[in-house]
Formats: C-alpha cells, structure tokens, sequence
C-alpha cells in the first residue's frame, strides 16, 4: 500500500447478512445451505487456497488502486478467523453475547496489510483457520442455537455466525481468482 493506496479503497459499508437467505449472485455461495457439521471442515477447505494465492509473484499488488491485493484480502481472511473464532468461544460462554464493533478497513490501514510478508501471512492464516476449525469442532447439541448480537444489532446463532463467516472466505477467494470448493457452493 504505498502513496496512500490504503485509503483509496471505498469502505465496504453494505450489510451482508442477507447472504444467509438467498445464494451470493456475485461468489454463488449459498451459506444457509451450510449444515452445523460441515462448518468446521469447511473454514479449512476454504482458506486451504490462500498459501498458493500468496506465493504469486504480483500478490502485493492491486489489481486497480481502490481494490484490495491478494495480500490484502489475505490478511482480512485471516483476520476474519481471528474475530469469529473470539465471537463463537464469546457466544458460548455469555448469555446473549455482545460484540465489540470491528471496522475490517480501520483493521486493514491500521494493519497495513498491504505491507505484511506474504509468507507470514500464509502462516499466521493456516493457525488462524486452525483454531477457528477447532472452535467449530467443539460445538455440539444446543450450543449451535446459542445466540450473540454483532454492534449493528445483527444478532446471529453460532450456527448463522459460521455460515456468515463461511460465506466472506468464499467470497474473498473469488475476488483473488480462485473457485472455491465448499457445502455451499
């Protein structure tokens, strides 16, 4: 991210829990077809794509000034691991968990994604989604019906958390190039 290309990108300000109900027109992932036992298996198969991703010659660079590189996008996913995995061990642990607002672009600059070593990244992603995966694994019985409100007021299941999550790793693979292979695809 250099010359200030960090600030270039138009922050991404849609609500996107509709995805929940209805298929993604633009990555085709359909997260509400995501059953409980398939969710953990599926946050390794779809970050299982990004260490190839980031060994690319050009992964630091933005294909247009204000859209995210591979790199970028690469350490939002991992980041997006590091969040949820915190919400689902909150969510099991609170009654009516409340999320702490995370700005994923004020995390981007403030991150400087943009500048981190892509194999690192590669790495830090891998125990990101590890953890993540073995959050998921430990749910069982009721606790999937758990619930936890996001700062918008969007409030979730841990079952609709892990589809909502499922569907941004998707979504992500597609804007790097990659077709993902997951339940919901």
């Amino acid at each position: 991210m250099r010359d200030g290309a960090a600030d270039a990108v138009v922050p991404d300000t849609k609500d996107w829990t509709w995805t929940l109900e209805r298929p993604c027109p633009e990555c085709g992932f359909e997260a509400g077809a995501v059953i409980a036992p398939q969710v953990a298996e599926q946050v390794l198969s779809l970050t299982a794509p990004w260490r190839g991703v980031l060994e690319r010659p050009d992964t630091a660079r933005r294909p247009r000034p204000d859209v995210w590189s591979p790199l970028e996008y690469a350490c939002h996913v991992r980041d997006v691991c590091r969040v949820f995995e915190g919400r689902v061990r909150q969510m099991l642990a609170e009654d009516g968990a409340r999320f702490a607002n995370w700005d994923q672009d004020e995390a981007a600059v403030s991150g400087r994604y943009g500048e981190q070593d892509p194999a690192v990244v590669a790495d830090e992603l891998v125990v990101a989604a590890v953890a993540t995966c073995r959050t998921f694994e430990a749910v069982d019985g009721d606790a999937w019906q758990r619930r936890g409100l996001r700062s918008n007021g969007s409030e979730f299941t841990v079952l609709t958390l892990g589809q909502y999550m499922l569907h941004d790793l998707a979504h992500h693979l597609v804007d790097v190039g990659v077709v993902p292979t997951a339940a919901g695809r």
